[in-house]
């Protein structure tokens, strides 16, 4: 699934090739990649016409902000899930089959939305509406890692007690926004913390340092395009590249890049985890 550096990397070329797009026309050729509104003709209106303003993330979730006619059209909201990508078409091609919706502009550009194992989602939020009061899950949301309110403090707070592994709680999206399998495993590496940790037993001084360690592997990854294993890619098709560089992600029975002993793997919280024994304590 697309974590916070790919939803990143995404927002950022949505923005960059969409600054004049006007909607020209919509085809939804998937009704249940529609979340909101209930039928799809709802959802086709609520586009139909409108100019792509600015977008925004929040976590995993991207939304756009429309206007039509100079006046505030609501908001475009679209949540990945595992499969899901745009893609940035100048020029007709011929369709995919795993293609769910396209939207074009009068020059012939075109945005299409692929998406492979169908469980991506697309929100229209009327005009005068909060994103979050149709996109329901942005409620349940901690802060962003680069937010201001995700310190250790907050950290040590939230996780006081707590029995369940450090890499469970990485994986909470109600703790910290955006931050999934792949970022967890390599945050945790790079501060020295070994996944099975109890939450509630890490101190201060480890949590401030992994806290650091997440926002250099995010920093990193985002300035790589995110991180491609299967089906990431940006609105050109281009695959993201940190996955190259990937400390423990994917790596299990290969040496350590840091101390040469073999990287182990098993499941935590439902999840494949990646570590190093020797260097994760």
């Amino acid at each position: 699934m697309p974590e916070l550096p790919e939803v990143e990397t995404v927002r950022r070329g949505l923005e960059r090739h969409l600054s004049t797009f006007e909607i020209e026309g919509v085809e939804v050729l998937r009704q249940r990649t529609i979340a909101s509104p209930e039928h799809p003709d709802q959802f086709r209106a609520g586009l139909i016409g409108c100019r792509i303003g600015s977008w925004s993330r929040r976590g995993k979730y991207l939304m756009a902000s429309l206007s039509r006619d100079g006046q505030p059209a609501g908001h475009w909201g679209v949540h990945l899930r595992m499969t899901g990508q745009f893609l940035w078409l100048e020029e007709p091609r011929s369709l995919c089959r795993h293609t769910r919706v396209r939207c074009w502009s009068r020059q012939g550009q075109e945005l299409r939305f692929i998406d492979v194992r169908s469980f991506a989602q697309m929100w229209w939020i009327p005009p005068g509406l909060e994103c979050s009061t149709v996109m329901t899950g942005l409620k349940k949301l901690g802060p962003e890692p680069f937010s201001t309110a995700f310190s250790s403090a907050y950290l040590h707070q939230k996780l006081a007690g707590s029995v369940r592994s450090i890499k469970a709680a990485l994986l909470d999206q109600a703790l910290v926004a955006g931050v999934g399998n792949i970022y967890a495993d390599e945050s945790l590496f790079s501060a020295g913390v070994a996944p099975q940790r109890q939450g509630g037993s890490l101190s201060l001084e480890e949590l401030e340092r992994l806290r650091r360690s997440l926002l250099q592997v995010l920093e990193i990854s985002i300035g790589s395009g995110g991180t491609t294993f299967s089906d990431f890619r940006d609105l050109t098709g281009t695959n993201g590249n940190y996955g190259g560089v990937a400390w423990v992600y994917r790596r299990s029975g290969q040496p350590c890049r840091q101390c040469g002993q073999p990287i182990q793997r098993a499941r935590l919280a439902g999840r494949s985890s990646h570590w190093c024994p020797t260097c994760q304590r």
